[in-house]
């Protein structure tokens, strides 16, 4: 099942791309404190960057990991998500609207998932994420 959830953003690409992508693991658990990250290679982030993750959304604490496996500078990046033995296939894309406004989306395809009160919990969850994200960003210089 394909989940996502869409915002527009009164600021460049560039400027949503640093927050999101480039600082991705600082800055998600701003927009998501549910999701606790570590970066566990070295270097930049990019392509075949990995990340431990505890996701702790439906209570108990979930070990998992984040490999990034695209990695398009101001337009898209793509990852392979593992939640214990669940796995899924997350993204968040970039878009110009105009000169100073971005369209972000934040998206998962998650296989195994078949029940639709957990898919709309999920999704809820990534629209508090597009919307503290625009929050965060529309309300600093």
């Amino acid at each position: 099942m394909k989940l996502e959830a869409t915002i527009v953003v009164d600021r460049p690409v560039a400027d949503v791309w640093d927050f999101v992508a480039v600082h991705h693991v600082e800055n998600h658990p701003r927009w998501d404190p549910d999701i606790q990250l570590e970066q566990v290679s070295e270097g930049p982030i990019g392509v075949g960057t990995l990340i431990t993750r505890r996701n702790t959304r439906f209570g108990a604490p979930v070990e998992g990991s984040v490999q990034i496996v695209e990695f398009e500078p101001e337009r898209s990046i793509r990852s392979l998500i593992r939640d214990g033995d669940r796995q899924m296939n997350g993204f968040i894309t970039f878009a110009p609207e105009g000169d100073a406004q971005t369209r972000l989306t934040l998206g998962a395809d998650i296989g195994w998932l078949d029940d639709a009160e957990v898919a709309a919990f999920i999704k809820s969850k990534m629209q508090r994420s597009v919307t503290t994200i625009k929050e965060f960003l529309e309300s600093t210089e």
